[in-house]
């Protein structure tokens, strides 16, 4: 008999007890699917018959398959704390369970609780935030690109911003700051040199159209040799002089010290705020270490202006997001920075890195890999070009087979060298059970 007339109708699979309880819906969609593969394939010939029982089984697996995570936990060994494809921040379990009594229930997040009316969603974390920058206001929106955009279409619209040639950058996505100028409607006006650029650059540029001056972080590059930028406060001086409003796209924010000195070349937010800008803006993760937003903080009078703008319905974030920032910034109030895991992270010393690796070394074995010392950089387009130390287990072996076998496992490390490294500035303590699990089975111990 034709193979192709005793293929099975979609109620008949549907009917299988293999497939009983699942969603008739998804179900149907994967039946289909399958009939049709396995009709094409018995057309072509490359199959001359099939097992009814083996398409069940098939369908079955695609089904649960669909049902997988696509999104899943990684082992980040590479040594980048911030690792842009890796999710960067990471959330603290401890603020998580905090945040989750709010995000799981109703909120007072528009309600205001005192008068029995609508409130403002963004007051609960703006309270905290101004105590922690010691500002007089504060917006958050959905991340820093978002509040560049904002910023500049609401002052800068159909005006000239003077910024920079040598900060002209472009960060990951290939989103560059002229394109969202152009987007914004504000005019960029490009000054001084791509190396060199001095104040009285930025005051030749400045004529009646000019609303602003603009400074932008210079995140994944640094300049190095013949070359020379402004700095921020003789920026603000200016504009202030000219009645123009100043502007720091910081791009990442940081508030206590850094360790191994990556501050020597870094602002941190303190600092910067001391000069007492119009408007700053940074990112909510990267070095700020908490969930992705953009924060916008400065002048009262200028942040009630941005919250008139009508983009901000589409920028806004959601509880979810406020919740866990929230937590984040009480956590830095009460400098309890060990539930900021990136802070966490970056601080561990050369010496206790030293010890987890040698104790991973010593339950894998001894002559499967080697502790040695290394250096990282931070990732995310922050503190670019700044190394700082760290240790790592070099495994033996043929570096790509390992980076792949490891990958397959979810275990992402570096090759450096040509040899394979796990990176323990970025191995969470929580992950080394399982990840000597991992060692073990494919270093075949």
């Amino acid at each position: 008999m034709n193979p192709l007339r005793t293929l099975p109708k979609v109620d008949k699979c549907l009917a299988h007890p293999v497939l009983q309880g699942l969603n008739e819906h998804l179900l149907v969609q994967i039946i289909r699917q399958k009939i049709d593969d396995l009709r094409a394939k018995l057309i072509n010939q490359t199959v001359h018959g099939f097992d009814e029982e083996a398409l069940i089984r098939s369908i079955k697996a695609a089904y649960d398959e669909a049902l997988e995570p696509s999104l899943k936990p990684l082992i980040n060994a590479t040594g980048v704390i911030l690792h842009t494809n890796m999710g960067r921040s990471l959330i603290s379990k401890t603020l998580l369970n905090r945040a989750s009594e709010v995000i799981c229930n109703y909120s007072n997040l528009e309600y205001n609780l005192e008068l029995g009316c609508r409130g403002e969603r963004y007051e609960h974390v703006g309270n905290h935030l101004k105590r922690l920058l010691n500002v007089e206001d504060v917006l958050i929106v959905n991340n820093n690109a978002a509040a560049v955009f904002l910023v500049l279409n609401t002052f800068a619209k159909n005006k000239e911003v003077v910024v920079s040639r040598g900060e002209l950058v472009e960060i990951g996505g290939s989103f560059r700051i002229p394109e969202v100028m152009k987007q914004s409607g504000a005019i960029l006006c490009e000054v001084g040199a791509t190396n060199k650029t001095k104040i009285l650059d930025y005051a030749d540029a400045i004529n009646d159209r000019t609303a602003m001056l603009m400074k932008v972080h210079q995140s994944n590059f640094s300049m190095e040799g013949f070359s020379e930028s402004v700095d921020y406060e003789s920026l603000r001086h200016l504009a202030a002089n000219r009645g123009l409003l100043d502007y720091y796209d910081l791009g990442s924010g940081y508030v206590p010290k850094l360790p191994y000195h990556l501050g020597n070349r870094e602002h941190s937010l303190s600092q910067i705020l001391t000069c007492q800008p119009s408007l700053i803006s940074f990112s909510g993760d990267k070095l700020f270490g908490s969930v992705q937003a953009g924060i916008i903080a400065g002048r009262a009078d200028l942040i009630a202006a941005l919250k008139k703008n009508q983009l901000l319905r589409m920028l806004r974030v959601d509880k979810i997001t406020l919740s866990l920032l929230e937590e984040s910034i009480k956590a830095y109030l009460q400098e309890a920075y060990e539930e900021i895991p990136t802070l966490w992270l970056l601080f561990r010393s050369v010496e206790e890195l030293k010890k987890r690796a040698a104790f991973v070394r010593n339950k894998v074995g001894k002559t499967l890999c080697e502790v040695v010392e290394s250096e990282t950089y931070m990732g995310g387009g922050t503190l670019p070009n700044r190394r700082f130390p760290t240790v790592a287990l070099r495994i033996k072996g043929k570096a790509t087979h390992l980076e792949r076998a490891f990958r397959e496992n979810h275990v992402i490390g570096r090759i450096e060298n040509d040899a394979f490294l796990l990176d323990f500035r970025t191995i969470l303590p929580s992950n080394e059970t399982r990840l000597i699990t991992i060692m073990t089975t494919l270093l075949g111990r």
